[in-house]
């Protein structure tokens, strides 16, 4: 019976899904877009001699590089314009929010509405260029650094590698804004998310290869397999955690003495509630510092051995202090992100406005308190998790000291996970919306047409 209700509610979605045109032109608008970046991930930047390039890193790429590679979508071993991807934005969205918290002159455009958010989203791309700009000219250094990859070395190179990595992240975030808005889902997201799907048939065919091959035991494959399930299911049962607050609202009497109101609902606080936002975050802080060595490389290309080259040794990939930075860094972001998507106060003020209260509370300062302390916990809960899920597949990567090759690792990686589930369930929530709501204005346009037949 319960088979036969789910079939009758999926052909009443076909049913509405092919009526909404709008959702079709938005869901075509953003698959033209990834498609444009999946182009993009394979156009390499002028210069290159790409054969010596790609031995080079199939031989030394690993570490913090494989995983920038993994967002790219394998535009780093590609070295291709979209190489530095969308991380130089999301590291400016990182310090912008910071300075909110910090400079009175933010917290004011902030509080401006439409207009100041607007200003500060300008900010953004300013310092966007500028990250990017600085990323890009350490990746200049390290490529002229790599035997026999670059073909001229020089000024000229660096200044046009600078200028088409430059370009092609702000043409990535330009087409992460127009599917947000022109699309479905988080333009940003869904981009990270194409790049991460793109590679996961690679990894797992690398898998199986080395498994015949020998490198990979059947034991070893046999526990990759059962992880990579086991984080699955996991990511996806806490994704869809609540906690829902009951919401009452008052009853009302008219004029004629008929009453109205007082029926309840119900508050969902995910338990995740910051999303895949913090471990991205940092993720993009701490790849920040591998980019300072290839531009402290002297001219013999040895980097330099003084305190910022120890510091970097010290947060390699798979480090016990990487370890350590990654899982604070990601916990830290939880608590700082949450009160950017769920503000109590404003919560607790359009409750108010319309009447609801939360039983036993008083509406108001009582009721934004109530929501700070249950979402401080649910927020601590999610922390945990998250760092759970992100640092465990890379400490097992680490133990296992070069026995599970880079591409293979990322496949378990958490992180990835978490982005591929996050992002489909919000992306397919974000579909099922614009389904209601296209129902919802076919029922308002047949009623309107039944009056006007009366």
């Amino acid at each position: 019976m319960a088979s036969a209700s789910e079939q009758l509610a999926a052909n009443m979605n076909l049913g509405v899904f092919a009526k909404a045109k709008e959702l079709q032109q938005r869901l075509l608008f953003t698959l033209g877009i990834l498609i444009v970046y999946r182009i993009g991930t394979f156009v390499p930047i002028p210069g290159m001699d790409m054969d010596a390039f790609q031995t080079a890193f199939s031989s030394g790429g690993g570490g913090l590089l494989t995983r920038l590679n993994m967002f790219a979508g394998g535009a780093v071993e590609r070295m291709a314009i979209f190489a530095l991807n969308v991380m130089p934005y999301i590291s400016a969205s990182i310090i912008m929010t910071l300075m909110k918290g910090s400079i009175p002159s933010l917290k004011e455009l902030d509080k401006d509405g439409e207009q100041g958010r607007k200003q500060i989203n300008q900010y953004t791309r300013y310092l966007t260029v500028f990250l990017a700009a600085f990323q890009a000219f350490g990746i200049a250094r390290a490529l002229q650094g790599t035997p026999d990859a670059v073909i001229n070395p020089g000024l000229f190179f660096q200044a046009s590698t600078v200028i088409t990595l430059v370009g092609g992240t702000m043409f990535l975030m330009w087409m992460g804004e127009q599917v947000t808005a022109r699309g479905v889902g988080n333009g940003v997201s869904l981009i990270i998310f194409a790049g991460i799907v793109a590679e996961l048939p690679k990894a797992i065919f690398q898998a199986f290869e080395l498994n015949q091959q020998g490198t990979v035991s059947e034991l070893l494959l046999l526990f990759l397999i059962v992880l990579f399930i086991g984080l699955s299911m996991l990511i996806v049962y806490v994704e869809r955690a609540q906690r829902r607050l009951l919401v009452q609202y008052p009853k009302r009497q008219m004029a004629g003495g008929k009453t109205f109101g007082g029926e309840s609902s119900f508050m969902p606080l995910k338990l995740n509630t910051a999303g895949v936002i913090p471990p991205i975050f940092a993720s993009s802080l701490l790849l920040l510092p591998a980019t300072l060595g290839p531009i402290m490389m002297n001219s013999g290309g040895e980097q330099g051995t003084g305190v910022v080259g120890t510091i970097l040794a010290f947060i390699s990939y798979g480090s016990p202090l990487y370890l350590t930075l990654y899982g604070i860094l990601i916990i830290f972001f939880c608590f700082f992100y949450v009160p950017y998507v769920f503000k109590p106060d404003d919560v607790a003020d359009n409750l108010r406005k319309n009447g609801g209260f939360l039983p036993g509370i008083r509406p108001g300062k009582r009721t934004a308190d109530y929501l700070s302390y249950v979402l401080s916990r649910l927020t601590f809960i999610g922390a945990v998790y998250v760092a759970f899920v992100c640092v465990l597949p890379e400490l097992i990567i680490a133990r296992q000291g070069g026995a599970i090759p880079p591409s293979v690792a990322m496949l378990i990686g958490g992180m990835s996970l978490l982005i591929i589930v996050s992002v489909t369930l919000d992306t397919v929530a974000q579909i099922q919306s614009h389904l209601v709501a296209h129902q919802y204005e076919g029922l308002i346009k047949k009623s309107r047409m039944r009056r006007r037949n009366r």
